[in-house]
């Protein structure tokens, strides 16, 4: 069977740690009743998007993965069968962190994580204060429901990713995200589909709610959801998810359609990476 349910969350920041994990693990709950066979949780998503300010303090949130919040996921993958992709704050070592999602398969089983490579360090995004970039590569996990890859927020300005990922074998990639008005809007709209329909697959991406402004006060942005799913031909997968409100977005995908359209159009088969060295040239 290749049609599954896949679902993605968006949600606003409760102020602590503690009810940001109840919080999600209920969205498993609510996943599970809606027959949900892999969820993927926005950027960061048991804290603040503390990447608005350069403090230290935020490196508290940090921790090892594996570690205690994927052993805790774990468990409830284990429970409900489910495929579980978790954005968190890596610690490597002191001094050594990272903006990562780790991926559990349906039987709780860690199968490993994905660190974001491309660190922006712009007003109101300082990643770069908190996060080495990505050195792990671009996998894709052979998981219970296909073959899932991730990419993080930032990175999907960067095709280069989508097209590893796609390379790989990824049939749906999770592109997880903490991003606010201005210059990203328009993009929003155009980069996933765009991805989609390039390197045919499905793509799902969700984005936060809110304004965080107990935490950060006037420095504060405003994050507007509209998360969605899109397919292989770039096509949006049901309704764009809203921009204010806690929402769990499940999705029905049938994976056959990825071998259909790569059928149609041979993008793989035309590819000329022999031509391709400028891309790479530093």
């Amino acid at each position: 069977m290749t049609t599954i349910k896949a679902a993605i969350t968006q949600a606003a920041w409760t102020g602590d740690k503690k009810s940001m994990l109840a919080k999600h693990e209920g969205f498993i709950e609510q996943a599970a009743a809606a027959g949900a066979q892999v969820i993927c949780f926005q950027e960061l998503f048991y804290g603040p998007y503390f990447g608005n300010v350069q403090d230290k303090k935020y490196y508290e949130y940090a921790e090892s993965v594996p570690g205690p919040t994927t052993e805790r996921f774990a468990e409830l993958a284990r429970e409900h069968q489910m495929v579980v992709v978790l954005p968190v704050y890596e610690q490597e070592q002191p001094g050594v962190l990272y903006n990562t999602a780790a991926v559990i398969d349906a039987d709780g089983s860690y199968l490993g994580k994905y660190r974001k490579h491309h660190i922006p360090h712009l007003p109101s995004f300082w990643e770069k204060f908190y996060f080495r970039p990505g050195n792990l590569g671009y996998p894709v996990f052979d998981t219970a429901v296909g073959k899932i890859g991730v990419y993080i927020c930032y990175d999907r300005h960067f095709p280069e990713g989508w097209r590893a990922l796609g390379l790989g074998g990824a049939e749906l990639v999770f592109n997880p995200s903490a991003t606010k008005p201005g210059l990203s809007n328009r993009l929003w709209e155009l980069e996933q589909p765009a991805a989609a329909a390039a390197n045919q697959y499905f793509v799902a991406a969700n984005n936060r709610i809110g304004t965080e402004t107990g935490e950060f006060g006037d420095d504060a942005v405003t994050f507007y959801g509209s998360s969605y799913f899109v397919d292989p031909r770039g096509n949006v997968v049901g309704d764009i998810a809203s921009t204010d409100t806690d929402e769990l977005v499940v999705r029905e995908i049938d994976l056959d359609l990825v071998r259909e359209v790569r059928g149609d159009w041979q993008f793989y088969r035309d590819r000329r990476p022999d031509s391709y060295d400028a891309i790479v040239a530093p």
